[in-house]
């Protein structure tokens, strides 16, 4: 008999589906991204019309 027979294999973690390793990769990186910067109004920068007489 080999010697590698004779060694016990290391335990193995319970199987997790794909879909469940991906939802928990985007829900990891909806987390840990900041929000993003508000972007300047570009309504308010403009001078306002004023109405013809």
């Amino acid at each position: 008999m080999p010697e590698s027979a004779n060694q016990s294999r290391p335990p193995t973690a319970p199987s997790v589906s794909v879909r469940d390793l991906l939802a928990a990769g985007a829900a990891a990186l909806a987390v840990s991204t900041p929000p993003r910067a508000p972007e300047p109004d570009s309504r308010r920068a403009a001078p306002e019309h004023r109405e013809a007489a």
